[in-house]
């Protein structure tokens, strides 16, 4: 059996990364999502919380004994060095479970792995894992339409984590493909999806 065909997805918040990795999971592909596994392990009881308790103090930890990522999300935009230690906590706990899974999905024949990660352009090792870079793009006003209307933040909260993350013009000069899914519907997206999909060892049918 060849190896499996490892695709890496990235969009900006809002741009509709989650829905096309959805997509390209119905057609066979293993979605690995580094958020998920992040907010996992910030979860109550998840093997990242007693580093941050002792790193940050009581004061981001909600009573359950998860992160309280309303309070983290405001330190980290302003304070450089709290982003830093919070993803040495972090991030190797994300590694490691993202390894397992790789690892369960090689098992299970996946012909396409899907690495689901938003910081994908920012990371200097992760573009070496992969075969393909896949972004998916909108502006930013559509992005910022879009999470308003899913979170309720409020638009200077969206425009902090938009500054936060790589720059659009990064995004695509790092990218293989590009996903434009600035007015699409979810037919007219899931096309899209379905054309690109033999490129990376899927179904197209």
């Amino acid at each position: 059996m060849p190896p499996p065909f490892r695709l890496g997805l990235t969009g900006g918040i809002g741009s509709g990364k989650s829905t096309v990795a959805a997509l390209l999971a119905r057609r066979g592909a293993a979605i690995i999502d580094a958020d998920a596994i992040s907010r996992q392990a910030t979860a109550a009881g998840g093997p990242a919380m007693a580093s941050i308790g002792a790193a940050f103090g009581a004061d981001f930890v909600t009573g359950e004994g998860a992160l309280d990522r309303d309070r983290m999300r405001q330190l980290v935009h302003t304070d450089a060095d709290a982003r830093r230690r919070l993803e040495a906590i972090v991030h190797p706990l994300v590694g490691q479970e993202t390894m397992r899974q790789t690892a369960q999905a090689i098992e299970q024949g996946h012909p396409c792995i899907v690495f689901d990660v938003p910081l994908l352009v920012e990371s200097p090792v992760w573009r070496a894992r992969v075969d393909h870079v896949l972004v998916v793009d909108c502006s930013a006003e559509v992005q910022i339409s879009r999470v308003m209307a899913r979170n309720q933040l409020p638009r200077a909260d969206i425009e902090k984590i938009i500054a936060s993350q790589a720059s659009r013009e990064r995004r695509l000069g790092a990218a293989d493909s590009v996903l434009f899914n600035e007015t699409l519907s979810l037919a007219e997206l899931a096309e899209e999806v379905r054309q690109l999909a033999w490129r990376f060892g899927l179904s197209s049918g």
